[in-house]
């Protein structure tokens, strides 16, 4: 079994919490939830497992429950420097995060996960994590630090 760090990613949960996620997330040094959360129970059930970190989604922006999320966060978790938005294309918009430096971006949105590297930077979307939608799986991902670096793992919720 590994000993290095990990951090929980999910994203897209509309208002369902995968149960599965506890499991998951056991042991994770951080937690980061990508928005269009849509019930703050969630966020209080994954605080209770991990630090957490979460920003708004779009579908979240109007609810008042989650006027203290931002936009988008810049945080260090694990030694990485990491930029968290619910929209890539609108953080693109925003940003060069590969220029600035990021090791890892996170964002969600579209339901579809992805990982993908480019130069040094891991670009990573978990997915959705709520009831399925759009006929895509039910997804979320374990980012693991080893030597400093992260290494995306998707992980299928049944």
């Amino acid at each position: 079994m590994s000993t290095d760090p990990f951090i929980g990613v999910v994203s897209d949960t509309h208002g369902y919490y995968d149960p599965e996620l506890d499991e998951l997330f056991a042991g994770a040094a951080h937690i980061v939830h990508a928005g269009d959360v849509n019930d703050p129970a969630i966020l209080a059930r994954l605080s209770e497992l991990a630090p957490l970190t979460a920003v708004a989604g779009n579908t979240d922006r109007e609810d008042p429950r989650f006027d203290h999320l931002p936009w988008e966060v810049t945080v260090e978790i694990a030694g990485l420097r990491v930029l968290v938005c619910h929209i890539g294309a609108d953080l693109m918009n925003r940003h060069d995060p590969v220029a600035e430096g990021f090791d890892l971006v996170i964002s969600g949105h579209s339901h579809r996960a992805a990982v993908e590297w480019r130069e040094q930077t891991l670009f990573l979307n978990p997915g959705s994590a709520g009831r399925p939608r759009f006929g895509q799986a039910r997804t979320c991902a374990l980012v693991t630090v080893t030597a400093g670096r992260p290494v995306a793992e998707i992980q299928t919720l049944d």
